[in-house]
């Protein structure tokens, strides 16, 4: 029985390495194993440095010049779209169907110096990650995608908008009412009800034996 292996026959290899094939089969076997080798240069060049696939003639011939979710459609039941994406594509070592656009890709990583990818899921105008509903990323990716956006703009990759806030001017006036000058000291004590009382002489000495171990004074006496 044949046992294939990334499109390519693995009794096919061995028959060739044992010369019990025609010189063309072993050609074609060598050829496929080039372009595995080739396609798993470049896979592995992509995982260490993502933002390279981005400028790739692959990846312009995928998407072009939009986004890599613009026309994404996720499967739903009803014609009413559900409020949440899926949890995960990637269930068990299994990707489900239509999985989101990260997933979909293996070639695309979430890296905070990959800015090209990461402005895709940015407003431009506001600056707001777009909502997962609209671009179809399932809520594990989100997650992620969300953490690298935090990572890029704290290392100054992208810009960090501050949201522009209209500061009532009422507040800073001296007319306003709950802003006024100091009132002078008043000539008595500051609360009406406090008068300074002379304390018994008995109670005194009854407390200070009371509490004779923690008086400095006393302490301090001895």
């Amino acid at each position: 029985m044949a046992t294939w292996l990334g499109g390519v026959c693995v009794s096919a290899i061995k028959r060739a390495l044992w010369c019990k094939v025609p010189g063309p089969t072993l050609f074609l076997c060598s050829r496929q194993l080039a372009s595995l080798a080739d396609s798993f240069d470049a896979n592995s060049r992509y995982k260490d440095q993502p933002w390279e696939y981005l400028n790739s003639e692959e990846y312009l011939q995928r998407y072009g010049q939009k986004s890599i979710w613009a026309d994404y459609r996720r499967n739903h039941k009803g014609p009413i779209p559900p409020q949440k994406t899926r949890k995960t594509c990637i269930r068990g070592g299994k990707v489900c169907g239509n999985p989101c656009p990260i997933c979909r890709d293996e070639k695309l990583g979430l890296h905070y110096k990959n800015v090209k990818l990461l402005q895709q899921f940015i407003c431009p105008h506001t600056g707001i990650v777009y909502d997962p509903t609209t671009t179809g990323v399932c809520m594990k990716q989100q997650k992620v995608l969300m953490k690298v956006i935090t990572e890029a703009t704290d290392h100054g990759f992208l810009p960090a908008h501050v949201p522009y806030i209209v500061l009532p001017h009422e507040d800073y006036l001296n007319s306003h009412g709950a802003v006024s000058d100091t009132l002078s000291p008043k000539a008595g004590p500051w609360y009406s009800w406090y008068e300074w009382q002379e304390p018994n002489p008995k109670d005194a000495v009854r407390l200070r034996k009371l509490y004779k171990p923690y008086l400095k004074e006393m302490m301090a006496n001895k």
